[in-house]
């Protein structure tokens, strides 16, 4: 008989042991994290909302060879392209060495995050104060935007055609807003209340000004002085606002978090963790042997409608444009191409808060500092709604990050029926793409200050890599 191996070296070898990332990473692989971490920082600063995303990513994009898909006439194994739909999303590719008819291997992020947009007619004045009446975009905790400096970005478009971009409050120079909360000492009835009931949608009221236009002549003093100092700044007025999309999000800049360095702190983490560490992924990729795509999506948050969401058939007319500049295209071969591809859908996980892990079931949660975070499935309940992905993908995805050392955790999104969530897997499954949902696990999820490990961000970065590589 051979010798009985210890209980010690069977645990090591049959469990699935979970273990924090950190603790057996060198000194230069955590300088690889952190310099990693500054490059997503300074992307997460200058892409508060989706239109900025989409223009820092095509600036990072043409500095490393890619084009507009416009500008080629015939594409080739290793060309580089993108399109953008409606400066609101981007779709990116770089052709393989294999036909696209037999895959393509797609990563898809999005770059949209919860916010309070403007109503049509936002400016009123009452009580010698003007504001901003708006309306929430995606699912938030309203209580949590209140009594914190805000910001207005986005654009406002007359109707000759001239586009004016806004940004407001990010720089030191700049004013910020605000939306203002009851003193505690009269808040007793608001206090009473329910914590989604303290706050309605409809006072989320964004406090600009309180100086009076000096003519004693006019109604709506300080109104009309706000609008005169937009007029000088921006050359508009009132009607204009009925044309444009201006986003209020947090005016301060992300951070690292905690005395070791370790986290990041910032607004939008949701889903532009994602969004990044796919865009720099794809950078790496030269040559791949199934085309590589990469997806930065809107509206997603809202459920992915509209034309610059993931249920609009821009992404297919993109893929179409693939097969047409590659000189493959045939009748409905599109179908084909994604009924034999393969997807990572790159979205954010709920990372285990021990403060609130009552709503966790701790064996099958997401940790920082754990590595990525993959969902076999997200729904409610009884799975409604959810993308499942196949044991087989699930195994073959398993493979591939073990074979290039990348640390990754497998999870569900709380306890059931406790909630639940989605993302875009559905709808690409819907068209026959393996799916299955990939991305770095986040505390405070949603709310104005997201929580992400340093650890995890640049596994993701790795896992996207090897993915398409």
């Amino acid at each position: 008989m051979g010798d009985i191996p210890s209980g010690e070296e069977l645990r090591k070898n049959l469990f699935n042991l979970k273990e924090n990332g950190w603790e057996k990473s060198t000194a230069e692989q955590r300088e690889k994290m952190f310099a990693f971490a500054d490059e997503y920082m300074y992307f997460l600063n200058r892409a508060k909302t989706e239109r900025e995303a989409v223009k820092i990513s095509k600036e990072i994009l043409d500095k490393n060879g890619f084009k507009s898909i416009c500008e080629y006439e015939n594409l080739k194994a290793g060309d580089r392209v993108y399109y953008i739909n409606r400066d609101k999303s981007i779709y990116i590719a770089v052709v393989g060495e294999e036909k696209i008819e037999n895959g393509i291997n797609i990563i898809g992020a999005h770059i949209d995050s919860p916010r309070l947009d403007l109503k049509p007619n936002p400016l009123y004045e009452d009580t010698g104060f003007a504001f901003l009446k708006t309306h929430y975009y995606g699912g938030i905790k309203k209580y949590q935007w209140t009594a914190i400096p805000l910001a207005i970005h986005g654009v406002i478009v007359k109707t000759n055609g001239e586009k004016i971009e806004v940004n407001i409050g990010e720089d030191e120079a700049d004013p910020i807003f605000t939306i203002t909360d009851l003193l505690p000492h009269l808040a007793q009835d608001q206090m009473d209340k329910k914590l989604k009931e303290a706050i309605s949608g409809e006072d989320l009221n964004v406090l600009i000004g309180s100086i009076p236009y000096q003519d004693e002549n006019v109604q709506e003093k300080v109104k009309l002085n706000i609008l005169n100092i937009l007029n000088k700044k921006y050359g508009i007025v009132e009607a204009d606002f009925l044309s444009s999309e201006l986003e209020i999000v947090p005016a301060f800049n992300s951070r690292s978090l905690g005395f070791d360095r370790s986290m990041v702190a910032g607004y939008g983490q949701d889903d532009r963790v994602c969004a990044f560490t796919s865009l720099r992924a794809i950078l790496n990729i030269e040559k791949p042997k199934n085309t590589a795509v990469c997806i930065l999506s809107d509206k997603e948050e809202i459920g992915s409608m509209g034309n610059t969401g993931m249920e609009s058939r821009v992404f297919d007319t993109f893929v179409s444009e693939l097969l047409n500049k590659t000189g493959e295209n045939r009748a409905n071969l599109l179908e084909k191409v994604f009924c034999n591809s393969r997807m990572l859908s790159a979205d954010v996980d709920a990372g285990l808060d021990p403060n609130y892990s009552s709503v966790s079931e701790k064996n099958n949660s997401a940790y920082l500092g754990r590595g990525i975070g993959l969902n076999k499935y997200t729904g409610a309940r009884g799975k409604s709604g959810a993308s499942d992905a196949n044991a087989e993908y699930v195994a073959e995805i398993r493979k591939i990050f073990e074979e290039n050392n990348i640390r990754y955790q497998i999870s569900e999104l709380g306890k059931v029926d406790v909630g639940g969530g989605g993302t875009i897997a559905y709808i690409l499954a819907n068209k026959g793409v393996d799916v299955i949902d990939c991305g770095v696990p986040v505390l405070s999820m949603h709310a104005p200050f997201e929580v992400t490990s340093k650890f995890d961000i640049y596994e993701a970065y790795r896992g996207y890599e090897a993915f398409w590589k």
